[in-house]
């Protein structure tokens, strides 16, 4: 018997409880990623009410299904937290200026860019508010995920501390590092034939900034949506350029908002 599918209800930015949002009250570039998201009426999903303590199940589909074209994050309930705000935004952007002809799908290179963009905000984020804002959860749960994955690397609490500071003087520079190692271990996973193989990717970009942090994320999730979604018929010419261009920028963050964010302001 074929299951009906859940009903899911449909909830705008301005119709959700923002947690923590004070905290970013100083990054001027989270506001304007919110505003694009309201302007443009962006839906996000919230778990129908007969499984509305499901955290798990929530969590479950976010990690399996993207789409970000058709809605934002799964939500619980009607609350977000404003990191997510800040991650779906991004999601949102790059499908918007990467979008392939109706019909077809994303290349596999548009998936991996928007999720390395949107990804790497978040040690931006942190950088941001370090010193800032002593008192934010987002600060908290992030820095306490990276201390395990620091420590999983093998980098001693003196390392991490060091990194810490490194990334609070230049919050730029960590995202355009971050961003830059998720996508090459990204793409050079999904072109692996065994675990030989992609071990052996992976050990190359060790001397890499930030390489560190890379099993912080879901990069096994990337790979398999990508190969299982993603179009790998030849190269993205489109995607390549917006990854270059972002390779030249000093500060690739300002490139996105003159390029992305801002023309969907306007």
């Amino acid at each position: 018997m074929k299951l009906a599918p859940a009903v899911f209800d449909r909830r705008t930015v301005d119709e959700l409880t923002i947690g923590d949002e004070r905290s970013f009250r100083h990054v001027a570039l989270y506001a304007d990623l919110k505003e694009v998201l309201r302007r443009e009426k962006y839906p996000f999903r919230v778990m129908p009410q007969a499984q509305s303590t499901r955290a798990d199940r929530a969590l479950l589909l976010n990690l399996t299904f993207w789409a970000a074209d058709a809605g934002g994050d799964v939500l619980v309930d009607d609350t977000i937290e404003a990191d997510v705000v800040a991650h779906a935004a991004w999601h949102h952007l790059s499908a918007r200026a990467l979008a392939p002809e109706a019909g077809v799908r994303p290349s596999v290179d548009a998936l991996l860019l928007g999720e390395s963009i949107a990804s790497a905000f978040d040690v931006y984020l942190v950088g941001r508010l370090l010193g800032h804002a002593p008192r934010s959860t987002f600060l908290d749960t992030q820095v306490s995920a990276m201390g395990a994955a620091a420590s999983a690397a093998g980098l001693s609490e003196d390392d991490f501390e060091r990194r810490l500071a490194d990334l609070a003087d230049d919050p730029d520079r960590a995202f355009a590092d971050l961003r830059e190692v998720l996508a090459d271990a990204a793409a050079a996973l999904v072109a692996c034939r065994d675990c030989e193989e992609a071990c052996a990717a992976l050990a190359a970009l060790d001397e890499r900034p930030y390489s560190w942090l890379l099993h912080r994320y879901e990069l096994s999730n990337w790979v398999l949506y990508a190969r299982a979604y993603g179009r790998g018929d030849g190269v993205d010419g489109r995607t390549r350029s917006v990854d270059d261009a972002l390779r030249r920028e000093k500060v690739p963050l300002d490139w996105l908002a003159a390029n992305w964010v801002g023309p969907a302001l306007a």
